[in-house]
């Protein structure tokens, strides 16, 4: 198997660190080069139930997020992936599932690199690692977290 391309979604958490470690060793390994993703969320006309919709207030709040998730991968980045022959970073806006599969794709990644909650194979229903191990294309290795 050749593993030139290893994606890395992360919500920023404390649980997706976990796979820090396996990533790190796999790209290494292989001397792939990493793709790393955080999906913001998708927000629909939320107007009515909040009064007065101004696009405006919208618009920055979605600038602010980003920002914020740039300044996250970056510490990500230079902390932990120094040492990888090459990393991407990515920021994709919608449903966390759909946007790994569509990177997936998108750039020819051969290896997913994600943790999941529950252990000893059992997942939340309708987790993001649970949609992505089901319909992923390519290898998925799972970190579990408690």
């Amino acid at each position: 198997m050749q593993i030139q391309k290893i994606l890395y979604p992360t919500d920023l958490s404390e649980n997706a660190a976990a796979a820090l470690p396996h990533l790190t060793s796999l790209s290494e390994k292989y001397q792939a080069e990493i793709h790393v993703l955080h999906v913001l969320k998708s927000y629909g006309e939320w107007g009515a139930a909040y009064g007065e919709y101004d696009p405006a207030d919208y618009e920055k709040m979605r600038r602010w997020e980003r920002q914020t998730a740039e300044k996250r991968l970056d510490e990500i980045c230079s902390k932990y992936l120094n040492q990888c022959i090459l990393y991407v970073k990515h920021i994709a806006v919608g449903d966390a599932a759909e946007e790994i599969l569509r990177l997936i794709d998108a750039q020819g990644i051969d290896m997913v690199v994600l943790t999941a909650k529950g252990g000893a194979g059992r997942f939340d229903f309708g987790s993001v690692a649970e949609r992505v191990l089901r319909c992923s294309p390519v290898p998925v290795v799972t970190v579990p977290v408690p």
